[in-house]
């Protein structure tokens, strides 16, 4: 499990040595995992058209496209930043696309995976963001843009986002937490969720609570085994 790479989000040098971690660790678990979770935000700005995607992480993409075809399913849950993914991880990678949060069970597990956006108490203006954006209208109208000034666009947004969120203060009673714990309570043994870059795993009464941390600062990422799930860090 994995989530909040954010491909693209600093200078190309910076990102090349971000993008060859990820690619080391998508070849590290080929034909040894039979499922890889992406929880979101893969790229910090993704906005696909019909006919045209972002320039760049061909190598990425490419990892991806060999680990599915060495038998690893690739499921990827949509983030805030990648929300406008259509068709092309499932049809030329054979990723299967969610765009809501889903509950899977796995080793007789049952697990709950949210991206994490909009949880937050102090997210109340992201939320009715989130609406608009997502809303096949606003989508309907974006895709008449140049692909050029609709990632441009799509960029400054994330860097306002990023100032904001980075702002703000998420305490030990933040959304996602209760969230958490309330899907614990619905009878779930881990609820895992991606959005805040902070690595984290909690004991919530009878199950567990992992956040996945990024691929930005931390290389974090959660492996399951024999039922138990532990949130580890690539070296």
């Amino acid at each position: 499990f994995i989530s909040d790479a954010h491909l693209g989000l600093n200078d190309p040098p910076t990102e090349k040595i971000k993008e060859n971690q990820i690619i080391a660790f998508l070849k590290s678990i080929q034909k040894r995992a039979d499922s890889l979770f992406i929880l979101g935000d893969l790229f910090d700005a993704w906005i696909e058209y019909r006919t045209v995607i972002p320039k760049g992480f061909h190598r990425t993409l490419a990892a991806l496209h060999d680990l599915h075809d060495n038998g690893t399913e690739i499921h990827f849950l949509v983030g805030n930043h990648d929300c406008w993914t259509r068709d092309y991880f499932s049809s030329e990678i054979g990723m299967i696309i969610h765009h809501q949060p889903f509950d899977i069970i796995i080793d007789g597990k049952k697990l709950f995976l949210h991206h994490g956006d909009g949880l937050s108490p102090n997210d109340k203006g992201y939320r009715i963001l989130k609406k608009i954006v997502r809303n096949p209208f606003s989508i309907w109208l974006f895709s008449w843009l140049h692909p050029d000034i609709g990632l441009k666009i799509a960029r400054s947004s994330s860097q306002k986002s990023r100032y904001h969120s980075e702002k703000k203060h998420y305490g030990e009673e933040d959304g996602m937490l209760k969230y958490a714990t309330s899907k614990i309570n619905e009878g779930y043994d881990y609820v895992i969720m991606g959005h805040r870059h902070l690595p984290a795993q909690k004991i919530i009464q009878n199950g567990i609570y992992i956040n996945l941390g990024d691929w930005i600062k931390h290389r974090t990422f959660a492996k399951m085994e024999n039922g138990e799930l532990k949130l580890e860090q690539w070296k």
